[in-house]
């Protein structure tokens, strides 16, 4: 078989989200949706487990309803996906996003942006947004839009600052790397960041925002309670390889989950990942992995190679559910099935490692409603992206839909 090298960061460094400028006029409504039967109506598979910058300036323009989606629009690669509940949730893609209300088994077409999804956030299975990059190749030009029914209506609301991971703490409040808003995301003002920042800081809510930090021959996470305002380091570790990349999440003011990315060779990428349930105090390694192509995990000595991992030879996407469970994916570029996934259910100190490889050589997204049901979308370059379900915590997954193959460039 013919293997894609092809690089298997996937992150939600962030995790993994062209917008909706032309064809908006107010007062427009979306037509009623338009319903995609699963493209593979007898693929109903089982796979066993086992569980062991500045940003431009807003607009300044009044909201306006994104025009009706055309009948001819096909459902191929997967770019984004958001879960409200196990049996609802949306997708985005290259000019579409879609919505399901049976598990995945059918996706109703509810609007075309002109772009790509990048992200999409929900509160609830009313309350959705979207992240669109309108140009294709530079990935910039990133706008907001939302919805407030259902994905019946869509609004544009503004410009985004960054790319990194955008979520909602309210419907008029959310935060997207160091940025905030407080009026639905119209208009973002920066938070005070760290000097000698890796990558972009994550606020849990308006107080409480995490960070890493460069040292010498180290690198230290440092934590705010006071909106950025003051910052004070809660863990220090000496690292014989450079973080290059950082990915945070929270499930808590007192929960942070830090992934630090390493070195990338042969198709392979170093990283680590710590898990604290209590503001810093005390840290768990969850995943250190050294590979013979990257080099040692970011935090640990040049010949540590025997660290806690899932498979696979580089990170795939970060779902964290609270602050015991969560679920990681990893990737292996070189290999037949690059995907695999594996889990933790006590906040880092054992993992639980997936049995399944799955086909596909473009990103890995996970969505899980909680630690036991899930979806898992595996995509490629040139053949049809695949959705699969568990509702066993991944012990058992079932192939539910077969998307269209991506468009050809």
């Amino acid at each position: 078989m013919k293997k894609k090298m092809i690089s298997g960061i996937s992150v939600v460094l962030g995790l993994s989200i062209s917008i909706l400028t032309g064809c908006q006029q107010a007062g427009d409504s979306v037509k009623a949706p338009i319903e995609h039967e699963n493209q593979s109506a007898s693929h109903e598979e089982s796979t066993n487990g086992q569980q062991t910058t500045t940003p431009p300036p807003p607009s300044s323009s009044a909201s306006a309803p994104v025009n009706p989606a055309p009948e001819k629009t096909s459902l191929g690669k997967v770019t984004a996906v958001r879960i409200a509940d196990f049996q609802s949730g949306w997708i985005g893609g290259d000019g579409w996003i879609a919505k399901t209300e049976d598990g995945g088994s059918r996706w109703n077409l509810q609007y075309e942006p002109k772009g790509t999804v990048k992200q999409l956030f929900a509160l609830s299975n009313r309350q959705a947004w979207a992240v669109v990059a309108k140009n294709a190749e530079t990935q910039n030009e990133l706008s907001l839009i939302r919805t407030e029914d259902e994905g019946k209506h869509w609004t544009v609301v503004g410009e985004m600052p960054t790319h990194d991971f955008l979520h909602f703490v309210s419907d008029q409040e959310a935060f997207n790397g160091r940025w905030r808003t407080t009026n639905g995301g119209k208009t973002w003002t920066k938070l005070p960041v760290p000097p000698n920042m890796i990558g972009e800081p994550y606020f849990h809510d308006r107080a409480v925002g995490w960070a890493v930090t460069k040292g010498q021959d180290a690198f230290q996470v440092q934590r705010t309670i006071d909106g950025g305002k003051s910052w004070s380091v809660v863990m220090k570790k000496k690292t014989a390889a450079p973080v290059n990349g950082v990915l945070i999440r929270s499930a808590g003011p007192q929960d942070a989950w830090i992934e630090c990315i390493g070195d990338t060779g042969m198709t392979q990428t170093s990283y680590s990942l710590f898990h604290t349930p209590d503001g810093g105090k005390t840290w768990q390694t969850v995943i250190a992995k050294s590979t013979a192509g990257a080099g040692p995990a970011p935090g640990f000595p040049m010949d540590y190679q025997n660290g806690p991992d899932i498979g696979g030879s580089s990170p795939g996407p970060l779902y964290v559910i609270n602050s015991k469970e969560a679920f990681m994916g990893a990737q292996c570029m070189a290999c037949d099935k690059p995907n695999t996934i594996g889990w933790t259910l006590d906040g880092g100190k054992t993992l639980g490692k997936g049995t399944v490889s799955l086909e596909g050589y473009g990103e890995e997204l996970l969505a899980f409603a909680d630690a036991k049901h899930g979806w898992w979308f595996v995509t490629d370059h040139e053949k049809p992206s695949m959705m699969y379900a568990t509702s066993d915590g991944g012990k058992h997954w079932n192939l539910v839909h077969t998307f269209e193959p991506p468009k050809k460039q």
